[in-house]
């Protein structure tokens, strides 16, 4: 028994198999417009990580430079609030007025401790925005969005790449958190051991020191992490805002119109010069021809010009179009090879001829005025 060979063809598209979507994979960098499109829409390379590294730096530098007066402006607080506090025969006598009075007070003395962190904060924060993103406010990111109540959408960012590298982040910053705090406190050990053989305030001094000292150097650890994070974050960016070679063609026919369509306007463009400019050609004075590949036609006048005027030029077909028409007006034809090829090169329609050129087209001139006046 034989089995017949069966071809079979199976018809199915090649975009199936492209990845990204349409127009095939994205490797091209993204335009400036679709860039500009991006940030408008508030996608911008932004690390959050750096923000927060920064403003722990501000925050421990302004401790430590402020602890010493921050001590003083405490204690300050405190005695003023508690020699404001009435004995007991007087507590009844107390008014609203005066409990006002008395929280009034002790808000602005503790806004006066903590105004200081705030302007800090406030300006390191509104820094690194500055430097990382420059400054365009954008409130399209504001706007409710219906995909981000989905909740297909909402798995899949809690298993996407994108979360397992920020739980990663998480766990490495905990890690050196841990780390550093233990070593650090560790080495401050016998020091936290006589806090209670000192004075309060060389206490409060004492532990001011430690802390800051933690803090600036978990700070200092955040801030390398932070410039990873920044770091990963722009070639994200960048990743993301690639296109496809077919987005790049549909954007440049948005922006400067469809290259076949502009062709089309340059070619018929280009006829209606050429038309204009075989209208001039009858009233030339002489056409130079090189003879079969080039032909220029010149015109003088002394009234109104100081030399010889292009007013018609071509190559090939155009100019055998020149002759022809300069035969039908009765316009002078004169043979020059190496004069044809150098205006036709150098001098543009509607422009005068270089001086360099005077002498060999005077003489080419004098000859066609002689031969009009013996006819």
């Amino acid at each position: 028994m034989e089995l017949a060979d069966h071809n079979i063809f199976i018809q199915y598209d090649l975009q199936f198999f492209a990845k990204e979507g349409p127009g095939g994979e994205k490797t091209e960098p993204a335009t400036s417009k679709k860039l500009s499109d991006a940030r408008s829409e508030g996608q911008v390379c932004k690390s959050r990580e750096l923000d927060q590294a920064l403003a722990l730096v501000g925050l421990f530098l302004t401790l430590k430079v402020m602890i010493s007066s921050m001590g003083s402006t405490f204690m300050e607080v405190f005695s003023d609030i508690y020699n404001k506090i009435p004995d007991t025969e007087s507590v009844r006598e107390l008014s609203t007025i005066a409990v006002m009075s008395y929280l009034q007070h002790a808000a602005f003395l503790s806004l006066k401790l903590a105004g200081p962190f705030f302007i800090v904060g406030f300006m390191v924060a509104f820094l690194s925005n500055l430097v990382q993103v420059k400054w365009k406010v954008s409130t399209k990111p504001l706007k409710p969005r219906l995909d981000k109540f989905n909740p297909v959408n909402g798995f899949k960012r809690m298993f996407s790449k994108d979360s397992l590298f920020e739980l990663l982040k998480s766990i490495i910053k905990i890690v050196f958190i841990a780390i550093i705090a233990y070593t650090s406190i560790r080495s401050h050990a016998d020091e936290i051991f006589l806090l209670y053989n000192i004075s309060l305030n060389q206490a409060i001094a004492q532990i001011g020191t430690i802390v800051i000292d933690i803090g600036l150097k978990i700070a200092i650890v955040y801030c390398v992490i932070g410039a990873a994070d920044y770091l990963y974050q722009r070639h994200k960016f960048n990743e993301d805002m690639k296109m496809t070679k077919q987005e790049v063609k549909d954007e440049m026919k948005n922006s400067e119109g469809d290259p076949q369509i502009k062709s089309r306007q340059r070619q018929r463009m280009q006829e209606a010069s050429r038309r204009r400019m075989m209208q001039d050609v009858p009233q030339a004075d002489v056409v130079i021809t090189n003879p079969t590949h080039y032909a220029v036609a010149l015109k003088y006048d002394a009234g109104t010009g100081t030399a010889p005027v292009l007013v018609a030029k071509g190559a090939d077909l155009i100019a055998q179009k020149i002759k022809e028409i300069a035969r039908d007006n009765q316009v002078e034809i004169v043979e020059n090879k190496p004069l044809a090829r150098m205006i036709y090169t150098n001098v543009e329609i509607g422009r005068e001829i270089p001086p360099e050129l005077y002498q060999a087209v005077a003489e080419i001139l004098a000859a066609v005025y002689r031969a009009r006046n013996r006819v």
